[in-house]
């Protein structure tokens, strides 16, 4: 039934977009069709990720709609700001009647999805998962550009590149720690956001780390993250261990960790603030 309804909505979003006059052509996906001059361009995001970039960058006028994350306290600091937007379900049948100029994602969403949008006249901006600090960077140039907000995108890298210009001193010894005792790679994003917050992420076997290390071999700096943090799961009674609580680290800092979702520039601010407290 749900593969039907969704065979349905699809059909009538294409005879609308045929038979209305107000709905463009076919356009080429990726290549936005010329926005008229007196209106912004209108924009929607499919995936939390890129709520946020849209929250940091674009004016509020141009944002057609979010995905519901976006409006959750519990997923990104940016709630206030989601809520006032449209929400959607993460798919482009979702935004369609909206009619965005653009549809901003992350990772694609195999090729219905662009030739849905083709159908329908609306450009999509596919970006690709961030690996490292320059994808990143490269993130908020295009979705920058694509806005129209140069500018907005240039105050963010500045942002950034005061950080990576005036790196610490010394690094300290690190884990991050999230539910059931994920953590990250010694050499991918994470850890070169802790690097710029002066942490060095310690390499560890996989991508855990068990109660014995923290036991046997605690890191200088423990940095626990409080993603939802009063909600009941396995993941949450796992940092409830007493070897979880009270691991003989040498310091132990609360992070954000709605900001680690997306290892996007919303980490600007963590990081700044890691550094006051590291300092004191």
């Amino acid at each position: 039934m749900r593969v039907f309804a969704s065979l349905l909505a699809i059909s009538l979003a294409l005879a609308a977009a045929a038979c209305d006059p107000a709905v463009p052509p076919a356009a080429a996906v990726r290549a936005a069709a010329p926005v008229p001059a007196d209106r912004p361009m209108r924009v929607a995001s499919l995936n939390l990720c890129t709520d946020e970039l849209l929250l940091a960058l674009a004016a509020p006028e141009q944002i057609v709609s979010v995905t519901h994350l976006a409006r959750s306290e519990a997923e990104t600091p940016l709630w206030r700001l989601g809520r006032r937007h449209r929400r959607n379900d993460g798919t482009l049948l979702s935004v369609a009647p909206l009619r965005p100029d653009l549809v901003v994602t992350v990772g694609g969403g195999g090729r219905d999805r662009l030739r849905i949008a083709e159908q329908l006249g609306i450009a999509t901006l596919d970006l690709p998962f961030s690996q490292s600090l320059d994808d990143v960077e490269r993130s908020i140039r295009r979705v920058a550009a694509a806005l129209g907000r140069p500018t907005a995108g240039e105050a963010l890298l500045q942002r950034l590149a005061r950080l990576e210009a005036s790196p610490p001193a010394t690094r300290r010894d690190a884990l991050w720690l999230g539910g059931g005792g994920r953590t990250y790679a010694a050499h991918g994003l994470g850890a070169e956001w802790m690097a710029l917050a002066g942490l060095a992420q310690r390499p560890v076997t996989g991508d855990r780390v068990g109660l014995e290390t923290l036991i046997v071999s605690p890191p200088d700096v423990l940095l626990r993250s409080d993603y939802r943090v009063g909600q009941y799961s396995g993941e949450q009674k796992w940092l409830e261990h007493p070897a979880a609580r009270h691991a003989r680290a040498g310091r132990t800092l609360a992070t954000d960790g709605r900001r680690w979702t997306c290892m996007g520039p919303l980490l600007i601010d963590e990081v700044e603030r890691l550094r006051r407290e590291l300092a004191r």
